[in-house]
């Protein structure tokens, strides 16, 4: 995980993503909330994940943050795979819609996040979540800050 924030090899976006996949070293946060990435080109991101009880609400389903926070991580990870290796990003604003509730039934669940537009300062990316019917349960539009890394000191 230092890789991504140290970068000493100097890697695109891209290339971070690839190593870290190669090297099965996930962030901590896969691991805490069930899920990971299976699949990422320049400008999109897909992670997976099967949202079990350790993730209920009192009300007996899927917290909602559980969502929020697949949805913001495709999204920016989909920013995130077009960085060059001296720039960083971070989520400004996420907006979440929830279509339907999700259960432990519901995995697995695919965030699948795109880039709606990028300029030097700024990321648009847009998300939707779907359970194992393929049923849309939670759609996202996120604005992403992006900056260079020696200024984020």
């Amino acid at each position: 995980m230092d890789m991504i924030k140290d970068n000493k090899a100097r890697l695109s976006g891209l290339e971070q993503l690839h190593a870290l996949i190669a090297a099965n070293i996930p962030p901590p946060i896969n691991k805490t909330m069930n899920f990971t990435l299976t699949e990422f080109e320049e400008g999109r991101a897909v992670f997976e994940g099967n949202p079990d009880q350790s993730v209920y609400n009192p009300i007996g389903a899927v917290h909602g943050g559980y969502a929020a926070t697949l949805l913001d991580t495709a999204c920016g990870c989909a920013v995130h795979s077009t960085l060059t290796a001296d720039q960083g990003y971070t989520t400004l604003e996420l907006k979440v819609a929830y279509h339907r509730p999700l259960t432990d039934a519901s995995g697995p669940v695919r965030a699948e996040g795109n880039i709606v537009s990028i300029g030097r300062r700024t990321g648009f990316a847009e998300a939707k979540l779907t359970d194992r019917n393929g049923k849309v349960c939670a759609t996202a539009t996120s604005t992403l800050l992006i900056f260079p890394l020696d200024a984020a000191g």
